[in-house]
């Protein structure tokens, strides 16, 4: 009789046991179907970029810049992240009330590891083209630059103001790859189309190696790389004689996942919100030129 009792208990105290598992369980997946369905990212804006790619975006090796500001941390270490690019990203997370974190990036696997979902946006001098939008959806610019092209000093095209007295020259042009300025290179007259890079700073140094003898490029970019490479030149060319259907380059917009408009549209109300207006654009670029480290 006593031994029934014992085992009787014994099976309560199992079945018990059983039942909480499975409340624990359950309480669990719950936990992690509601995180799931709340995003990865939570309450942390998540951006892609280079981080190589002054005065938008570089790499150095303290949070400290001459301005007074502070760089951002890296997303799983390797340096701090400043530039334009950061400048606007830290005004808009604190208009949104989140966190920022900074994801580097190669520039031919930005796309990829956004829509991965790696990060959630990408703030990167990225000019929004009519081919990308069939890929992401983007805000209204965030910056607005013009292009140019760069040369090497002393050689026998730095004194050119037009496309056209670049004509039997036969000369070797570069950009950075996957940028709106290889379709570009087509424009200059009788060139070579020599090898792309995948760093502006690759660009800069072909130059300087004069293994090319143009790139093709932005105007805040050249003037950045003017500063350590002194025997460049860069050139605004004139107005009527340069290239044409460029405009897609000098809207410099911020790209989320195609579907996620919501985002989207989060970002461009606060760059509404914090009155992102062109002179305020032109004062922050021109800032971020002038504390860009020497390395850069």
């Amino acid at each position: 009789m006593k031994a029934r009792k014992f085992f009787k208990a014994v099976g309560m105290m199992v079945a018990g046991a059983m039942m909480v598992s499975m409340l624990t369980a359950c309480g669990s997946d719950s936990k992690s179907s509601e995180s799931a369905s709340s995003g990865s990212s939570g309450n942390v804006l998540r951006v892609g970029m280079e981080c190589a790619y002054a005065p938008f975006n570089w790499t150095q090796t303290s949070a400290e810049v001459a301005n007074g500001d502070t760089a951002v941390e890296i997303y799983g270490g390797g340096g701090y992240a400043y530039g334009y690019d950061v400048m606007v990203a830290k005004k808009l997370a604190e208009e949104l009330g989140m966190d920022l974190e900074i994801h580097k990036v190669e520039w031919d696997s930005i796309g990829i590891s956004m829509d991965s979902g790696e990060y959630d946006c990408i703030i990167a001098g990225m000019g929004r083209t009519s081919e990308r939008m069939l890929s992401y959806s983007f805000t209204e610019p965030y910056y607005y630059r013009n292009n140019c092209i760069v040369v090497k000093k002393g050689s026998d095209i730095e004194n050119v103001t037009g496309l056209s007295q670049l004509a039997g020259k036969n000369v070797t042009a570069t950009t950075q790859l996957g940028t709106g300025w290889v379709p570009l290179l087509d424009q200059i007259p009788d060139v070579t189309l020599g090898a792309n890079y995948e760093t502006t700073a690759e660009v800069f140094m072909a130059l300087s190696n004069e293994t090319a003898d143009v790139a093709v490029i932005d105007v805040p970019t050249a003037e950045s790389a003017l500063l350590t490479n002194t025997d460049l030149k860069m050139i605004t060319l004139d107005s009527s004689d340069t290239f044409t259907g460029d405009e897609e380059m000098t809207n410099v917009c911020i790209a989320t996942r195609k579907d996620d408009t919501a985002l989207r549209d989060k970002l461009q109300g606060a760059m509404e919100s914090i009155g992102l207006e062109r002179d305020k654009m032109d004062e922050m670029m021109e800032e971020a030129i002038s504390v860009q480290p020497a390395a850069n």
